[in-house]
């Protein structure tokens, strides 16, 4: 039997709600004879007679395709939505479009250990900043910080922080809070429901789930913070290919599928993983031991499909990778394949023998059952 995250009786699936219009957003205008999937635009100039306002007119500015897919993600985020070509890149105009000199942030210290290395450049232009595990990041407050920025769950230990708490707090000491969502998609937690400012992701991942996109997008419901997201790519030109927004939209028509699958197969695997003995220690939300565990209840609506272990050494780590059947040595997630990956190979601070696994879409006991083998075959 797999976990169950919550009663699946009666869940909030406010996010599914939405998801079922996915596949009409293109419905209205279509007249006919028109194509039904989205047609790719490949242009860098429009024809603009006249006035210049209120349509397509150069390559930097926009795009027919990059609107397809920012209106279903703002479908998935009930948001208005900024695409970029890349995780880095929407996090990158969020940290450079909003601060100025004098500014002081904070951010996850055990998160993506990239988005920390944007921050180091921003200390160029004047602006500071501190960071604070995920698991703590209410203890000392937020006075005197312009903006907040927590990934939680945390990639990859996987501790998460309480986002309504934290975007309370964030907001009585008069900052904005961003929460980087790329671990779970709208589909697995909705951080603007829960109070922050902006969320962000990097679409690379789950969203478009065939590992041939880079993709990124922030969503706010506030109109000055979307003007400002939109006219720092507009000046930088950090532009999404329409050939990556095309493939993103193809994938964020089954995500809902894809997401749902990854999450069963994780809720089926990690308890075995749990039991079996090569496994030192176990982090996944879903396990009802977890030092997440009722957070996540509270705040997430599956547990994601992630999970980080850890075997006897770095070398056992990667003899269980190499030798299982099922997955794939990759750095990335969220694919339609399961990937593993022995962080200390990026930079994280984890233990040699730490093991990210990103379940895909594989069938779950078959999955198992080469997990399983694997790990037997690593002996004493």
């Amino acid at each position: 039997m797999s976990l169950s995250s919550k009663d699946r009786s009666s869940p909030n699936r406010s996010s599914k709600a939405r998801a079922a219009g996915l596949a009409h957003l293109r419905d209205k205008g279509l007249k006919r004879g028109d194509a039904i999937p989205l047609p790719l635009t490949m242009a860098s100039i429009f024809h603009s007679p006249g006035d210049s306002t209120g349509f397509h007119q150069y390559g930097r500015f926009s795009n027919p395709t990059w609107t397809a897919v920012e209106e279903m993600l703002g479908h998935l985020e009930d948001a208005p939505c900024v695409g970029f070509p890349s995780g880095m890149a929407a996090i990158s105009a969020v940290l450079f479009g909003l601060v100025k000199a004098g500014d002081r942030i904070l951010l996850s210290s055990d998160g993506y250990p990239t988005t920390r290395l944007v921050a180091e450049r921003l200390r160029t232009f004047g602006v500071e900043f501190d960071v604070r595990p995920t698991a703590s990041f209410l203890d000392g407050g937020f006075d005197g910080y312009r903006l907040v920025y927590a990934e939680t769950p945390a990639n990859p230990g996987l501790d998460i922080c309480d986002i309504a708490a934290v975007a309370k707090a964030v907001h009585a000491a008069g900052g904005l809070f961003v929460v980087d969502n790329t671990t779970m998609t709208p589909f697995g937690q909705r951080p603007l429901d829960l109070g922050a400012d902006i969320v962000l992701a990097a679409d690379t991942k789950a969203p478009n789930g065939h590992s041939d996109v880079l993709f990124g997008h922030v969503a706010s419901r506030d109109p000055e913070i979307v003007t400002a997201i939109q006219d720092w790519r507009k000046t930088t030109g950090s532009i999404p290919s329409s050939f990556d927004a095309w493939l993103l939209h193809r994938g964020l028509e089954t995500l809902e599928l894809r997401f749902e699958r990854m999450c069963d197969n994780a809720e089926l695997i990690a308890p075995r993983l749990k039991a079996h003995p090569a496994v030192r220690s176990i982090r996944f939300p879903g396990l009802p031991d977890d030092p997440s565990h009722n957070l996540a209840r509270v705040q997430m609506e599956r547990f994601g499909f992630l999970i980080s272990f850890v075997l006897d050494s770095e070398e056992k780590a990667e003899d269980f990778i190499q030798g299982c059947a099922l997955i794939h040595s990759a750095t990335s997630f969220g694919g339609v394949h399961t990937c593993a990956e022995r962080r200390t190979k990026r930079g994280d601070a984890v233990p040699p023998g730490f093991v990210r696994l990103a379940v895909g879409c594989e069938p779950g006991e078959e999955l198992w059952q080469a997990i399983e083998a694997a790990l037997d075959g690593l002996g004493d």
